[in-house]
């Protein structure tokens, strides 16, 4: 009786979901992000700029606290299923409870990007833009988006955006003319 106690104690405030607390703010990682671009730009090749890439992402994918770091593994983990539905709907959970996490945006992006729902991403994309303008993912995420939607001319715009950041990037050849400076 007395570890049931201790779990519906542990377990209500999770149950009650984020209606009840407020997200914390989480670490600044402007410092690191500020290191890594600089370090891009000068990376002397691809393999390089990948894992300062890779750098990047555990930063993004590095959530306030850890009631947002289980929604974000659990939308994450919907959309490795394919059900983009339910991954959106746990995405639209942790946005709420975290509305200044670029993240959240940038991953519902995603899941409504492979469900064809390409309007859906573009908006989600300019939030996590806006939070979060060092955002490969979501510049990346953007620039295919409208593609999709014969966009070209704001893809192009946006590709040079992220490619300002990091010029390796593999979406460079999706550039329609080439960038004055080459590798």
């Amino acid at each position: 009786m007395k570890h049931a106690i201790a779990f519906s104690l542990i377990a209500v405030p999770f149950l009650a979901g984020p209606a009840v607390a407020d997200c914390a703010v989480g670490r600044d990682y402007s410092d690191e992000l500020a290191v890594i671009v600089d370090q891009m730009q000068f990376a002397p090749d691809q393999g390089r700029a990948q894992d300062l890439a890779s750098e990047m992402w555990e930063i993004w994918l590095d959530a306030p606290d850890a009631l947002a770091q289980g929604m974000l593994d659990e939308g994450l983990a919907h959309q490795r299923y394919g059900d983009y539905a339910a991954s959106r709907a746990v995405l639209t959970e942790l946005i709420e409870y975290c509305p200044d996490y670029a993240e959240g945006y940038n991953q519902r992006a995603y899941a409504a990007f492979l469900a064809f729902d390409f309007e859906a991403a573009l908006t989600d994309l300019d939030v996590a833009i806006a939070l979060q303008p060092l955002h490969l993912g979501a510049l990346t995420g953007k620039a295919r988006t409208l593609i999709e939607v014969g966009r070209d001319a704001e893809a192009q715009e946006v590709l040079r955006t992220a490619l300002a950041i990091n010029p390796w990037l593999a979406e460079r050849a999706l550039l329609t003319e080439e960038l004055e400076t080459d590798l």
